[in-house]
């Protein structure tokens, strides 16, 4: 055993059995090997069913390796699990939080599960809620807590014995940019000071470019690994950006550049540009291939770019569908019966919302007009989620105007409802039905029938590459989320609401996603959308941004980086939480000239 190691993997692999008992086992990990140092920070990075996840739980001694061999810690994990779980820590995905408890007893719980001794817990407890800013909360029941707050309650029970290994599976999924900022401090205090060795998994090539090194996964494989900077540099030379002409949107420009797939990889907008990559056999975009006015400049490569660059790659070689001819793809049955509407398509004026003497929603105004995609933003707990509702019809307004589609939503919630497709946050569909029930359940719930009914559901596999007789269940997220996306859009509606719809899927099937709203929107859908992921803000037309149930910021996103530019902010996200932190201050600022 190589003592600077904490994992060493040598050709592992984990199979299932399939469900279907005639079909061969799936392979989760083919031929593993790893070896990953100790005292640093490691990433796993990949898509959906890469094997991220089933790798963690094969450290953490829940699984056992099919064949192949793996030490931690320099214990067999095949023959030695309990051991290794005596000296590791793990918070999986979806961590088990004691949501009638409060933050204290959920600690002094999880120290009496790992036999945490008496005399250590008062000290290491207080050093936990320290650095999480949980301690004037300690008597809050879990389930109070916001979304942020959670995840960082969830670390510290995580690590109420001091580990000698952490492992983290996505940790800051569905959490906003401050608390995620404040995660990784608390993640990055721990390595430097207690000499601790991380494995994270994560879906943000932001928080992949904070590790020492980075293991990229494909189907089961390491497609590469290496530091940040040695994956960005295996691009340099095939990364552009391109400031479209005045009067063109920047994901116009975008869609333009996917569709010269024969020498595009990947085209993303970011600010007012839209950043793209090209083929390593034409490293330069041919002359003419651009809309005139278009301004191109060489720019320095980030592991996203390698990223994205190493999957293509891989999906390349394995014959798959290239993701630009099948983001088309995704959009070419799309057939929008909607007249252009004169004047907004929604109008919020002095909208409230109370929940008993706690003001959810203060008094806010704006409007959205047709076609165009409006991002509410917001941290957790700060009233995007109770606004979102109001507008869906899921919820009453307490006080104040709320058109939809032409119609007061106020007094018409179901005639209001029959114009609008929802997305919910978590997946809402029957998971033990097949995609073809589920899409006959829910075109018959939005009043289709007969021949109307089987051509929309026709449509919609097609336009998004499902296979009926799938199980909802067991699909990968990013199909799940498709899926949820069809059933929104069988009934044609005028107003699609997404919540979070990008909430733990990779960022290829992320581009993907975008695409298509990017289309539905250009054929006239008003889409409203939640997201933490700020660079997706980009994606919008505007943007509003609300804390404590407050607007901070409306208008592009130009405008809203303008707006926190005075903080240094050059992307969404340093702005979002310039223009929220500022706010925050001058609220504390008067409570205590007040007080």
């Amino acid at each position: 055993m190589n003592h600077s190691s904490v994992v060493i993997a040598k050709d592992l692999q984990k199979s299932f059995k399939a469900e279907n008992k005639k079909l061969p086992d799936v392979f989760a990990l083919q031929g593993l090997n790893m070896q990953i140092q100790a005292g640093q920070l490691t990433a796993l990075v990949g898509p959906d069913g890469a094997g991220k996840t089933t790798f963690l739980r094969l450290i953490a001694g829940l699984y056992q390796p099919s064949s192949g061999s793996l030490e931690v810690l320099g214990i067999n994990a095949a023959k030695n699990p309990q051991q290794i779980q005596n000296r590791i820590s793990y918070m999986p995905q979806r961590f088990g939080l004691y949501e009638d408890l409060s933050i204290q007893e959920n600690l002094n719980l999880y120290a009496d599960l790992h036999n945490v001794a008496q005399e250590i817990r008062q000290q290491r407890f207080a050093r936990l809620l320290d650095i999480t800013d949980l301690a004037e909360f300690t008597e809050r029941p879990a389930g109070k807590l916001s979304g942020g707050m959670k995840q960082k309650l969830g670390l510290a029970c995580t690590l109420v014995r001091s580990p000698e290994l952490l492992l983290l599976d996505e940790p800051s999924v569905g959490v906003d940019p401050l608390s995620r900022r404040d995660l990784w401090r608390i993640i990055e205090q721990l390595v430097k000071e207690e000499n601790l060795s991380v494995i994270i998994s994560t879906a943000y090539m932001d928080e992949a470019e904070r590790c020492a090194e980075v293991y990229v996964m494909y189907e089961g494989k390491i497609l590469e690994q290496g530091t940040p900077k040695q994956l960005s540099e295996q691009i340099r030379g095939l990364t552009w950006q391109a400031k479209p002409p005045e009067t063109m949107k920047a994901r116009t420009l975008q869609a333009h550049l996917l569709e010269n797939h024969q020498y595009i990889t990947d085209a993303v907008p970011k600010g007012d540009v839209v950043r793209f990559m090209t083929k390593k056999n034409c490293p330069e975009l041919p002359s003419g291939q651009l809309p005139q006015g278009t301004i191109v400049q060489s720019r320095q490569p980030e592991l996203e770019d390698a990223f994205m660059f190493f999957l293509h790659q891989a999906q390349h070689q394995a014959q798959s569908i290239d993701q630009n001819d099948h983001s088309q793809e995704l959009v070419q049955h799309i057939q929008v019966e909607h007249a252009v509407s004169q004047g907004p398509i929604i109008v919020v004026k002095d909208l409230v919302r109370k929940f008993g003497d706690f003001t959810a929603v203060a008094s806010t105004s704006f409007e959205v007009q047709q076609g165009e995609i409006f991002g509410l933003l917001g941290p957790n707990g700060a009233g995007k989620t109770t606004t979102f509702r109001m507008l869906c019809g899921l919820l009453p307004a307490t006080s104040g105007t709320l058109d939809v589609a032409g119609v007061n939503l106020r007094h018409a919630r179901a005639q209001a409802r029959a114009k609008i497709g929802y997305v919910s946050q978590k997946f809402a569909l029957y998971g033990n039905l097949t995609v073809l029930d589920n899409l006959k359940f829910f075109g018959g719930a939005y009043g289709l029938s007969g021949k109307r009914l089987h051509q929309q559901i026709e449509n919609a596999m097609q336009q998004f590459n499902l296979k009926p007789q799938a199980i909802s269940g067991e699909l990968p997220n990013g199909f799940k989320q498709r899926l949820s996306m069809a059933a929104a859009l069988l009934h044609q509606p005028e107003i699609l609401f997404l919540d979070e719809p990008t909430s733990g899927i990779d960022p290829l099937a992320r581009r993907a996603f975008w695409y298509t709203i990017g289309e539905l929107a250009n054929q006239g859908i008003t889409i409203i959308i939640t997201t933490h992921f700020m660079e997706e803000a980009e994606y919008c037309d505007r943007i509003a941004i609300q804390d404590a149930g407050k607007m901070l910021a409306l208008g592009s996103p130009k405008d809203v980086r303008q707006q926190a530019n005075s903080a240094g902010a050059t992307d969404m996200n340093s702005a979002f939480i310039a223009i929220v932190e500022q706010a925050r201050a001058q609220k504390r600022q008067s409570k205590g000239a007040g007080a």
